[in-house]
């Protein structure tokens, strides 16, 4: 069962401004004489045009952190301690897989995307089953939704699991049975974004589509109901 609401666009405030349609007139001569081309624009000063860029950031750092920590947690733990290092690799591992599903869920997504889900579980009517009910919100469709926000967010939701799969198959080629119990969980909730994220994407879009024709439709009707048109 699906529930779908919209998000209000003023409960979502950019960290960035866009500069008005005046702004933008009055600084175009100064701006086209410094302009750097598109293809020698730097990482940071491509970041520096996100509507979030601490909520960017930070989405980068929780969905990269996990991997770098899985691939290179023994060569850091090392310089920290020599005893027990499996153990607190294991323990950093979940930390920042765990953080990387809340961040996902409840902030970047929002954020960056004006999209957020959650699932509740209910009680039938009249019966003693539960059935679980998945609730999508999207922002307004007037919503400016920043292009280096979204193509950094959606890139990244789906290349982790992708990522994670590959280490599953080499740990499992290893016989790495408890990284690959690891490597599990972390497939299943990177996917349960994706999977969450892409439908609620759907859902919003439909939704538009359907209020847009409805808004158009109505408006044919009673405009020819008019007497006075």
């Amino acid at each position: 069962m699906l529930q779908y609401t919209q998000i209000p666009a003023d409960l979502i405030e950019p960290d960035y401004v866009r500069p008005s349609a005046a702004s933008a007139t009055i600084n175009a001569a100064p701006a086209s004489a410094v302009e750097t081309p598109i293809a020698e624009r730097s990482l940071m000063e491509r970041l520096k045009e996100s509507s979030h860029p601490s909520a960017l950031l930070f989405y980068m750092f929780f969905r990269l952190s996990p991997i770098f920590m899985y691939l290179f947690g023994n060569l850091v733990l090392m310089l920290v301690t020599k005893e027990g290092r499996f153990i607190l690799h294991f323990i950093v591992l979940i930390l920042l897989v765990s953080a990387d599903f809340w961040n996902v869920k409840n902030i970047s997504g929002r954020l960056l995307v004006g999209l957020r889900w959650w699932n509740e579980t209910n009680v039938k009517e009249g019966q003693a089953e539960f059935e679980n009910v998945w609730v999508f919100e999207t922002a307004d469709p007037n919503r400016y939704i920043n292009p280096i926000d979204s193509k950094i967010f959606w890139t990244l939701l789906y290349v982790q699991p992708i990522l994670w799969i590959i280490l599953g198959i080499m740990a499992l080629l290893k016989l790495e049975l408890l990284y690959l119990l690891l490597i599990t969980i972390s497939v299943s909730l990177s996917l349960t974004n994706a999977v969450a994220f892409t439908k609620c994407d759907k859902f919003g879009k439909a939704n538009t589509v359907a209020n847009d024709l409805f808004s158009r439709a109505t408006s044919g009707v009673l405009s020819r109901m008019n007497p006075f048109a």
